[in-house]
């Protein structure tokens, strides 16, 4: 079984203390940073390119999930890769060539990942989970933070776990969207061990708190894959 892993959102934070925030989630506990790339294009929303990412990766000793929600994202690779990524996931929905995508981001010897949207089936990235360090599966219509959990994208998880099981592959599960102190029960006991949460970390007074809740729900959440929870014992 694979750790748990808390990847705070970085567009969630606040832009205007920025170095304060990562600090703060740095200090909180948090594995990694969870930061998405959107181009207008292929979601309907625009965040930031290289230059920012290559800021925050000045600001943090924490290693840099990079989430490209681009149409092209090839041409990108090389600039997020110089500006501190260490892992670089995009989407199988993309216009690009899949493997030649992956192929260029393992020869900078970075992790890759690769993305569904939640009306994409798992069929669509079946050919190349072999080639992949990560699986992302969408838990909410990509492009703007802050929207509802989609419980129905847990038996695709948990889909994405039997075929990591009977396949003997080695990515691990990352889910993003709608990720809190309730919904990461779900999520992790279908099978995901990766959690990007936004608001429910940077939307917080105590960030460190806030990790330490996620990651002390996901372990309570674990430890009843065997015995379900009453209802007194999930929080609310």
């Amino acid at each position: 079984m694979y750790p748990i892993r808390i990847a705070p959102s970085v567009i969630a934070a606040d832009f205007g203390y920025l170095r304060a925030d990562l600090a703060r989630a740095e200090q909180g506990g948090a594995d990694m940073l969870h930061v998405d790339i959107m181009d207008g294009h292929f979601v309907p929303n625009i965040s930031f390119g290289p230059d920012i990412a290559k800021t925050i990766h000045k600001l943090t000793k924490l290693p840099l999930d990079v989430h490209l929600m681009l149409s092209r994202p090839r041409k990108y690779i090389t600039p997020f890769v110089e500006a501190g990524a260490a892992n670089i996931t995009f989407h199988i929905e993309c216009e690009d060539t899949i493997r030649t995508t992956i192929d260029e981001i393992r020869s900078y010897s970075r992790n890759v990942g690769l993305a569904v949207k939640p009306r994409t089936p798992l069929s669509a990235v079946k050919d190349h989970l072999s080639a992949i360090d990560r699986l992302l599966i969408m838990t909410v219509e990509p492009g703007f933070g802050g929207q509802k959990f989609m419980e129905d994208m847990m038996p695709k998880v948990k889909e994405a776990a039997d075929l990591r099981a009977a396949g003997g592959y080695k990515f691990d599960i990352e889910v993003d969207g709608g990720l809190n102190n309730y919904t990461i029960w779900s999520a992790v006991r279908a099978g995901a061990e990766v959690i990007v949460a936004g608001t429910s970390v940077f939307g917080q007074v105590d960030l460190g708190k806030a990790i330490q809740d996620l990651r002390t729900n996901a372990r309570d959440a674990l430890a009843y894959l065997t015995a379900p929870p009453t209802q007194e014992e999930v929080p609310l």
